[in-house]
């Protein structure tokens, strides 16, 4: 048995701040002691980590990461992308199909969870993607296991878009989990690509990318989802909303009514991506902030910064893409789509929070709680008495530059190069093992697979 007292830490969680002590016990969180309390006795420990000055979090869940194994690790893979998230307090994450070959069907599925058992160093689960042919697959899976099914309605890969409404119709009907979309009309895509390259030739500059992925693609895509959802009672999740006029699909308010003890049954994810940056910084950045659906207007990223707090958006994520240098090059064709973040999340979030965008107790429930609840993650997300020890150490008021050498993702880049953050992550927890110190990374141990305390939706 191991011991760790974690004390003095201002802790935030559930929308509370306060300054306290955390003894954590081998993989839980054996107690919780304000400091208004001190007077009760401390359980004996083996370690003391004086903590006066640090913000003392849960560890963080990306709802929305590109791994990019098996098939395509000349650019990334499980090892090299799971180090970047200790290295920014992310203890868990669910990673997408679109892979080689895609995970499509259970056996696929089950292979991602043995490659991500030996190599992963937080915790892990992985979506199952649906496609034209394999709906009956889906009543298969296994709803505390998989976290959930992804639907490209709109950019994919190979042969997983998704775009007959027959199709649709029998997925929403049939999966037992909650659906994450890709929402983006192609037919809107296809015919504003075609005016562009009749105008540009056939690879325009990156400046047109939101005028071809276009906020009437997003709309009517995301509001088909919508209308899907209601219709056959599934449970909807749709990534990265891009413009302000999605946001008129969904409710304002929290994910979770205490009162109620309901959860929503329509959500929305916003990224990083979308909410640091506008269309301006094309001029700026180029295809190195290329992404599907297109980073937008000014005005849609300040809705989409007003959603964080109104409820319309419950979830942050990252659509972490580590696509290589050579790959970003070019224009709206020939330039990958897709940018590592999930390093930065966290910090970069921080640093709105500093900007007066949100409170960081939201910045907690965005990142931690939220993504938790949603997907009714057992033991995780939160820091409570008996709950498995992920948790990270902040140092805040501490500002420093982002350098090309801090960046672990095998990619070796990020457009946030250059960008100076006020917060930095000085530990992270997993399962109560220190994985992450002061820029020491410890690969001894490997995280472990999320499991879901929930029954299915069909």
């Amino acid at each position: 048995m191991m011991r760790t007292r974690i004390q003095n830490a201002t802790i935030v969680n559930e929308g509370k701040r306060f300054v306290g002590t955390v003894t954590l016990e081998d993989d839980k969180i054996l107690s919780i002691i304000p400091s208004t309390e001190q007077a009760k006795a401390l359980p004996p420990t083996d370690r003391v980590i004086d903590a006066e000055g640090l913000y003392l979090i849960p560890g963080v869940i990306d709802d929305h990461v590109h791994f990019r194994e098996p098939g395509l690790t000349h650019k990334a893979d499980i090892a090299t992308e799971s180090r970047a998230a200790a290295a920014g307090g992310v203890t868990s994450y669910m990673d997408m199909p679109n892979v080689v070959p895609q995970t499509t069907t259970l056996e696929a599925l089950d292979d991602k969870f043995r490659l991500a058992a030996e190599k992963s160093l937080v915790n892990y689960s992985f979506f199952f993607g649906a496609t034209h042919t394999n709906t009956g697959m889906l009543e298969q899976l296994d709803p505390h296991k998989v976290c959930g099914v992804k639907l490209f309605m709109g950019s994919s890969t190979g042969n997983m878009l998704v775009d007959r409404e027959d199709a649709l119709r029998a997925i929403f009907s049939r999966s037992p989990l909650l659906i994450m979309t890709h929402c983006e009309d192609s037919s809107i895509i296809s015919a504003n690509l075609k005016s562009f390259r009749e105008r540009y030739g056939d690879d325009p500059d990156v400046k047109y990318h939101p005028a071809i992925r276009n906020e009437e693609a997003c709309f009517r895509s995301t509001e088909l989802a919508v209308k899907l959802a209601r219709e056959t009672g599934a449970r909807l999740h749709v990534a990265h909303v891009s413009t302000a006029r999605e946001l008129s699909l969904f409710s304002r308010g929290p994910l979770f009514d205490e009162t109620t003890e309901r959860m929503k049954t329509v959500t929305a994810e916003a990224c990083i991506a979308h909410l640091f940056y506008t269309d301006a910084d094309y001029a700026r950045l180029g295809t190195r902030i290329k992404c599907n659906p297109a980073i937008k207007s000014g005005a849609d990223r300040a809705a989409l910064r007003q959603a964080l707090t109104d409820g319309r958006i419950d979830v942050i994520g990252t659509d972490h893409a580590p696509h290589l240098p050579a790959e970003k090059e070019g224009g709206c064709m020939k330039a990958v789509s897709g940018m590592p973040m999930v390093q930065f999340s966290l910090v970069t979030m921080l640093r709105l929070s500093d900007e007066g965008v949100l409170p960081v107790e939201r910045v907690v429930d965005l990142m931690c709680h939220a993504p938790a609840r949603l997907f009714q993650i057992k033991g995780r997300g939160f820091l409570r008495e008996g709950a498995q020890a992920d948790l990270v150490l902040l140092r805040p008021s501490c500002p420093w530059t982002l350098r090309r050498e801090d960046i672990l993702s095998r990619c070796g880049w990020s457009p946030l190069e250059g960008e100076t953050f006020n917060w930095s992550v000085e530990q992270t927890y997993c399962n109560g093992h220190l994985v992450y110190n002061h820029g020491h990374i410890d690969t001894d141990v490997c995280g472990r697979q999320l499991t879901f305390d929930r029954c299915p939706i069909h």
